[in-house]
């Protein structure tokens, strides 16, 4: 750790190394940020618009969805921008503060996701206490508590890297700056850091995981003894079939990536791909437009901004 850091930037390695994958790339990614951003921007907008979707689980969707919209913002537009350009380079500030944003943006959603499991838990398995139990207090409370639970899990990270030594190699093989690859760069031993990565990032995930799953187990054996009507049913199966999959999308290339030691695969490219850029996508179509609440709010708001006001 006595190396003094003399590395002022990073160079990024691209996806591929063919030209034409890039331009390909470019025109890819550029279509999927700009349909996360607006998915998720229509989702707030709807939620917090809407006079009806007013249940706790729409206030966590919508926390949810400004999560979505940001965490890719942190790492994708960088990426776009290097596939126009021959030598990728990020300065050593740029990097870190890259690695922040996307691990509390990323952080926070792992607990959003635990409080709207939690949501779903106490509507169907207690559901005559359910608005007593989901106040808005109790529920501003989880919100709040998910967004400083992801800011303390990325000032960890930061904090663990910004004060490792660089001094040799400067190539991150990687399209954006994270943990691993940055400790196979830092002049020092960096057992110690990849063990405190492994126990923040990975045992977070694969914790916050398993609880997930525990919880929709539950509620799903709930749901086959208590409810009764076949419409009732369908409808939480229905809600509770879209959540665990959103989980599993998000969670298990987080897993794979953080629970193991500090090493890097050629495959973490494509994974760390598909949860920086298709799952934001994915998580507003999966949680809020297969809602049919959701779905006749937006139909409504877009009436009423169609409509010319009435004089």
């Amino acid at each position: 750790m006595g190396a003094k850091n003399n590395v002022t930037e990073f160079v990024l390695l691209s996806l591929f190394q063919s030209r034409e994958m890039q331009r390909a790339c470019f025109l890819v990614f550029s279509i999927f940020h700009v349909l996360t951003v607006l998915g998720n921007l229509l989702v707030i907008v709807t939620i917090n618009a809407s006079k009806t979707l007013h249940a706790p689980m729409y206030f966590f969707l919508s926390h949810l969805s400004c999560a979505d919209m940001c965490y890719p913002s942190a790492t994708t537009p960088k990426m776009i921008a290097d596939t126009l350009v021959e030598r990728k380079t990020i300065s050593f500030e740029g990097c870190m503060t890259q690695l922040f944003s996307a691990h509390f943006f990323g952080g926070t959603e792992i607990f959003l996701l635990t409080a709207v499991a939690y949501d779903r838990y106490v509507a169907i398995c207690r559901p005559l206490h359910y608005t007593t139990i989901m106040g808005r207090r109790r529920c501003g409370l989880l919100a709040g508590a998910s967004w400083v639970a992801g800011f303390l899990h990325s000032i960890l990270q930061t904090l663990l890297t910004v004060q490792l030594p660089f001094c040799g190699p400067n190539e991150i093989d990687n399209f954006f700056c994270d943990v691993h690859p940055l400790l196979k760069l830092a002049c020092a031993d960096t057992y110690v850091a990849g063990l405190i990565v492994v126990a923040n990032s990975g045992m977070i995930s694969l914790v916050s995981f398993v609880i997930l799953i525990i919880s929709y187990v539950v509620i799903l054996l709930s749901l086959r003894s208590r409810t009764r009507s076949s419409e009732g049913r369908r409808k939480a199966l229905s809600t509770c079939g879209s959540h665990i999959t959103v989980v599993t999308l998000f969670f298990g290339p987080c897993v794979f990536i953080y629970l193991r030691p500090s090493t890097t695969l050629s495959v973490d490219k494509m994974v760390a791909v598909f949860y920086m850029v298709i799952t934001p996508l994915l998580n507003p179509v999966i949680y809020s437009l297969r809602n049919a609440e959701v779905k006749k709010a937006m139909k409504r708001l877009w009436v009423r901004a169609m409509k010319p006001e009435e004089r």
